[in-house]
């Protein structure tokens, strides 16, 4: 993003232009209905500018669009507050990732496989690795144990948020609730013995992963301290 130094000219309907109203407009697009094909062209026309000012602020559609992750991440960290012990902090902030992950899905598989480095970001990365600080970890566990998690909640989350039509969820639900559960003894014998089970496999992975994530780091935390039960 380069928004420092850039000429600050009025839009053909009077506005001056600016990277966050930018970046508002291509958030408002994205989340419409046909915002997977956001182009350029488009978001002139939206801002009643000619598409290359976006280039003024952007370098480019994809740091435009690392600048929409890092806005959203920072909606995020707006919602989060710090818990009592460090487990409950970790779960409230993954909390808050995947809500807003599941809140806007198009940008769902970019905010799990990019580094936005924007400030954002920067303040997550802070707060996440001051987590685990705080639950005594040395500073390279501390890292390493953030990676983990932060990388494991994200990708969990973009599996949740991602766009299936009315029928593909039908489909989804139809394999686990009577394709498995209706597999031979003979064929497959482990997928028959838990057949009555099978149809919870179409629920969110994510309480679950979550839980064995931290529950391992409580276990790994020096002095082992755990959360009081609510």
């Amino acid at each position: 993003m380069r928004s420092v130094g850039a000429r600050r000219r009025k839009t053909r309907a009077g506005v001056v232009l600016t990277a966050d109203m930018i970046v508002d407009t291509a958030l408002r697009l994205i989340d419409a209905p046909g915002g997977d094909k956001l182009s350029v062209r488009r978001l002139g026309a939206e801002l009643g500018a000619d598409p290359t000012a976006v280039y003024r602020y952007f370098r480019d559609m994809d740091a435009l669009q690392l600048a929409l992750a890092d806005r959203l991440i920072g909606d995020a960290l707006a919602e989060f507050v710090s818990r009592d012990h460090w487990a409950d902090s970790l779960r409230d902030l993954a909390a808050v990732l995947r809500r807003s992950m599941r809140q806007h899905p198009r940008l769902a598989h970019l905010r799990a496989i990019r580094v936005t480095a924007g400030p954002h970001e920067m303040r997550v990365v802070d707060t996440g690795i001051g987590i685990m600080l705080s639950a005594g970890f040395a500073p390279a566990d501390a890292v390493r144990h953030y990676r983990d998690f932060v990388d494991t909640v994200l990708a969990v989350a973009a599996v949740d948020a991602a766009e299936l039509t009315a029928e593909q969820e039908d489909a989804e639900q139809e394999a686990w609730s009577r394709v498995y559960t209706s597999l031979p003894a003979d064929g497959y014998p482990n997928v028959h013995l838990v057949r009555d089970h099978l149809p919870s496999m179409y629920n969110s992975a994510f309480p679950g992963t979550i839980d064995k994530l931290i529950e391992a780091l409580i276990h790994a935390a020096p002095g082992q301290d755990r959360p009081t039960p609510a």
